[in-house]
């Protein structure tokens, strides 16, 4: 007889780029017609040269990358991203507020392991990012649907009329993941007043923070001096400094919860990367232009997204920014079905919506998350033509 599973664990969906890639087993792509890949919002080319050279030479001659380090980080980075973030969004943000992680979905697991368990509620804008609800299922958090508005934004106002004696947590995405939107500053601030004044915890998870196409502070959440008793903010360094491989992201909060932080990474990682975080510490202090030319490239390729969408025949953008476009679809399949006769009939892979929704929710048939980071401007005339020749076909 088999060892028997965790039921929650079991319970869960499985990871939805892998199960999108089963789909191209089998199917083969030409060269006049190769594959269009959109469904992974990661970046695919290696860092600037200059950061490869950074690194290769502390692989080579600083015996501190092949060790263990502190557990909630390098304490240079830690003090070199509280610098930058004091500076950017005109807030107060010491060293000892600021954990670095592996990766931000770690950083998003340890955190929610220090707000809540089974039994416990966290309220999760729709669409979501997929990896947010996989981890609360497995924990035995239920998450409680917040029904986006106009331009995919979530209302405060529904979100208060969802919280219980059982709500310890709201999870905010800006810019989002899947949607793309970007949230207004005063958004923000709506949803900060609500968890101060409910004694929650705001997370704001600000991944692509480094592609919103706004200038200045995206928020003013740091210049509350109070923040650290309710605000969370998570960070990944892979999208900047295309360092996905070396798994480096961060969570900015109040230094009791990094003290119980701390608990959660030793047991799962010890430490992060040595060497992916002295890659980061390298790129912060040497890569802001570089940095602002990614930024550029990505702002154009949102601009060609619009473009291409705005007459495609069926289609329709609710949403667009930063790596992702989110539409509706025309064909009469479910978004499920019509991905995977994508892939046959049009050699594109991207993701239905009800990947990021609750099952049967509304509208999540016809809708299909797009990454188009890794395609450029003409990558995206081809995709809107492909899509274009579906409807004539």
């Amino acid at each position: 007889m088999p060892h028997p599973l965790n039921p929650a664990l079991a319970a869960t969906f499985p990871p939805p780029v892998m199960e999108a890639r089963r789909w191209l087993d089998g199917v083969e792509f030409t060269a006049d017609r190769p594959l269009i890949n959109v469904s992974q919002a990661a970046p695919v080319d290696p860092p600037p040269e200059a950061l490869r050279q950074a690194i290769a030479e502390a692989a080579l001659n600083d015996p501190q990358a092949h060790l263990y380090g502190p557990v909630l980080g390098m304490p240079e980075l830690r003090a070199e991203l509280a610098h930058q973030w004091s500076l950017a969004y005109g807030g107060e943000i010491a060293a000892q507020q600021v954990a670095i992680t592996q990766g931000c979905n770690q950083a998003f697991c340890a955190t929610l392991a220090t707000l809540a368990g089974p039994g416990d509620e966290v309220i999760l804008p729709t669409p979501w990012y997929f990896n947010h609800k996989m981890w609360l299922d497995m924990a035995g958090v239920q998450t409680v649907p917040l029904a986006p508005g106009a331009g995919l934004l979530p209302d405060p106002e529904e979100a208060a009329a969802k919280i219980t004696g059982k709500t310890r947590a709201i999870v905010l995405v800006s810019p989002n993941n899947p949607g793309g939107a970007e949230y207004p500053a005063e958004l923000l601030r709506a949803f900060a007043d609500l968890a101060k004044r409910h004694k929650l915890a705001l997370i704001v998870d600000e991944t692509y923070r480094d592609f919103d196409s706004r200038s200045g502070a995206p928020h003013d959440l740091f210049s509350d001096p109070d923040w650290p008793r309710y605000f969370i903010h998570l960070y990944s360094f892979s999208k900047a400094y295309r360092l996905t491989g070396h798994r480096v992201g961060a969570i900015v909060a109040g230094e009791t919860r990094l003290a119980e932080v701390e608990k959660f990474l030793d047991t799962v990682a010890i430490c992060p990367s040595q060497l992916g975080q002295m890659a980061a510490l390298w790129g912060m202090l040497h890569l802001s232009q570089w940095v602002a030319g990614e930024r550029a490239e990505i702002l154009r390729r949102r601009a060609a997204m619009e473009a291409a969408f705005a007459d495609l025949e069926g289609w329709k953008m609710l949403g667009c920014g930063a790596y992702f476009a989110y539409v509706t679809h025309p064909d009469p399949r479910p978004s499920p079905d019509f991905a995977q006769a994508l892939v046959r009939e049009a050699g594109v892979l991207m993701l239905p919506g009800t990947m990021f929704m609750p099952q049967g929710a509304n509208g999540a048939a016809q809708q299909m998350r797009i990454a188009f980071a890794n395609v450029d401007t003409d990558g995206i005339a081809a995709l809107r033509d492909r899509l274009a020749g579906l409807a004539r076909g």
